[in-house]
């Protein structure tokens, strides 16, 4: 059987003639069956092709947001530092300035102990004197009391009257 079916006429085989109906469907439906492959082809090429080109248009939007975000982030940086640095700047200037108030403050208050210790000083001076023209006034009466008698009494008088004239003319030049 197998010697029959590869021998024999050719037309008269059933693999003949099946491929000449393939033979000739390929023939009036080949060009339409490749112009459908082809044109479904080319629409997922298309379709391909716009997802790339968005995609591009995607990741350069992105790229530039990501520069827009990067320089963004360095001027805050920077704008962050020029901050710092200004409220470094306050700081040294808020404490100069305290300590300069400070410093005031205590020669003020040093100025203000000085002159109060002054006063006290001028206060117990003055204390000290009356208290010794006190005792000393006390003690000359005293002893004024115990050594004069009247008729010495006259004489210190006549002599301080004599002496008046010289001490006011001494007074006066």
């Amino acid at each position: 059987m197998q010697y029959e079916a590869m021998h024999g006429l050719l037309w008269t085989k059933g693999t003949f003639w099946v491929t000449v109906a393939v033979l000739i469907f390929l023939g009036f439906f080949g060009r339409k069956l490749i112009n459908a492959i082809v044109s479904l082809l080319d629409r997922r090429s298309q379709a391909i092709q716009q997802e790339l080109d968005e995609a591009a248009r995607l990741r350069a939007e992105a790229e530039r947001m990501l520069k827009d975000a990067e320089a963004r982030r360095e001027a805050a940086i920077a704008q962050a530092a020029d901050m710092v640095a200004l409220a470094g700047r306050e700081a040294e200037r808020l404490a100069a300035e305290l300590l300069a108030d400070a410093e005031a403050s205590a020669r003020r208050r040093e100025q203000m102990a000085k002159a109060r210790i002054a006063a006290a000083e001028t206060a117990a001076i003055a204390e000290v004197r009356n208290a010794a023209a006190n005792l000393a006034v006390k003690v000359t009466e005293r002893i004024l009391a115990e050594t004069i008698d009247g008729e010495h009494d006259q004489s210190l008088v006549d002599q301080a009257i004599n002496d008046l004239p010289a001490a006011l003319r001494k007074q006066a030049a």
